[in-house]
C-alpha cells in the first residue's frame, strides 16, 4: 500500500492492484497513520481497532494487518 500525503482529498483508490491512500493530514506525529487507519477502517466497514500498521511507519509504503 502506498500513502500520500498533503492530499487534497482523503480517499482510497485501488490502482494496479494495490491500494493508494491519499490523506489531507501532514505526516507529523503519527497523524497521518491515524489518518490511513481510519480511511482504511471506512473503505473497508471494519472498526479501527481492527487495523494496524505492521511496517512502515515512517514511510509513505506501508504494510497493513486487518483483522
Amino acid at each position: 500500500m502506498r500513502v500520500t500525503p498533503h492530499a487534497k482529498q482523503p480517499k482510497v483508490v485501488e490502482e494496479n492492484g494495490q491500494l493508494r491512500v491519499y490523506t489531507n493530514v501532514a505526516p507529523e506525529k503519527g497523524r497521518a497513520n491515524d489518518s490511513v487507519i481510519e480511511l482504511l477502517a471506512k473503505y473497508f466497514n471494519v472498526p479501527k481497532s481492527k487495523i494496524t500498521i505492521s511496517k512502515g511507519l515512517a514511510s509513505r509504503d506501508k504494510v497493513v494487518v486487518i483483522q
